[in-house]
């Protein structure tokens, strides 16, 4: 019987090299990307391995910004914000829709009674409630996602309390409330505003560190990221930033923390060390979001100009892909398989 060639380890190891990134864009974690596309009031569902949009489902309402998926993958929750954006006019939108992600189908609505422009959703890690920031009302309101019952509110004292951040033990939540420039600090367990700060005279949207000891949000009057100390609600300092910031979300190591800069079509990356950007990633026009997937190996950027998904790998630092999805797209979920 012939004998195998056997091959040096050096070149073995070039093989692994060559092969990774292949293997990673093409071995993701079961899930699905949930793109919320505001150009025409759908949800993207998106397979990641196979790099294209798998499902489009219709929002029935004018228009999802941002979108969550529940633990276990199954549903997805999009609140109906209306036609206008954060502080301009439009229609004010009161619906959440619940998508069934394997039906691809809208099975339930949550309506929040008035006009309070829902936006931003997300679940609380420890007791599996849902927070919506409800800019009209100056509130996030608490939904239990088994009863899709409303179950509370809990004031952020400010207006257009447009995004909120969560901390891993679930006690604590950050709001940024744009034109104010301030960041509510909301206690979830009691559902009371603990202070607020201000962070500058207007920001966008806010991200916490991956060990919850600092809150990042994008001041919109320069060009720099402001950074929040969370066991005093004091502003520690700032980012530069080669541009205005808008979205921002850190690696699950916590050394990196990722931005985007739309006028630039760029994202930046920070390293937590040193609070410097210390590379550029070129994505396509105006990228809004970030995800980065759990097992940390590719960040999903919405660049909405483009209607395109960029996936960048973190190891290498390079857009290995684009995915086509819906108009303006922008916010992103990850749907883990169940």
């Amino acid at each position: 019987m012939r004998t195998p060639p056997r091959f040096p380890a050096a070149v073995l190891a070039c093989f692994a090299a060559c092969l990774a990134p292949l293997a990673g864009a093409g071995s993701a974690p079961g899930g699905l990307l949930l793109v919320a596309n505001k150009g025409d009031d759908t949800l993207s569902i998106v397979d990641v391995a196979a790099g294209r949009q798998v499902a489009v489902v219709r929002e029935e309402g004018s228009t999802g910004h941002e979108v969550a998926a529940s633990p276990d993958g199954r549903r997805a929750f999009v609140p109906i914000y209306g036609s206008g954006g954060v502080g301009t006019a439009g229609t004010d939108g009161r619906l959440l829709r619940v998508i069934d992600v394997g039906s691809r189908a809208i099975v339930a609505t949550v309506d929040f009674g008035s006009g309070v422009r829902p936006h931003k959703p997300v679940f609380d890690p420890a007791r599996g409630l849902l927070y919506v920031t409800t800019e009209l009302g100056n509130c996030v309101t608490v939904i239990d996602p088994a009863t899709l019952k409303i179950v509370g509110a809990i004031p952020t004292k400010y207006p257009e309390a447009h995004m909120l951040a969560i901390t891993r033990d679930g006690r604590r939540g950050y709001t940024s409330n744009v034109r104010s420039g301030t960041v509510s600090v909301l206690d979830l367990v009691e559902r009371r505003l603990v202070t607020t700060v201000q962070a500058a005279p207007r920001i966008q949207r806010i991200a916490l560190s991956a060990d919850d000891k600092l809150v990042f949000t994008a001041d919109q009057t320069a060009l720099r990221l402001v950074a929040i100390d969370t066991a005093s609600n004091t502003v520690r300092g700032s980012v530069p930033l080669p541009g205005l910031g808008f979205g921002a979300t850190p690696t699950p190591d916590g050394r990196w923390l990722l931005v985007t800069v739309p006028a630039l079509d760029l994202v930046g990356v920070v390293d937590m060390a040193s609070m410097r950007v210390v590379r550029t990633v070129e994505v396509p026009k105006a990228p809004q979001e970030i995800l980065v997937r759990p097992d940390g190996a590719f960040a999903y950027v919405s660049c909405d100009s483009a209607g395109q998904v960029a996936v960048i790998n973190l190891a290498t630092w390079r857009v290995e892909r684009l995915i086509g999805v819906g108009p303006i797209d922008d916010g992103l979920a990850w749907a883990p398989s169940s």
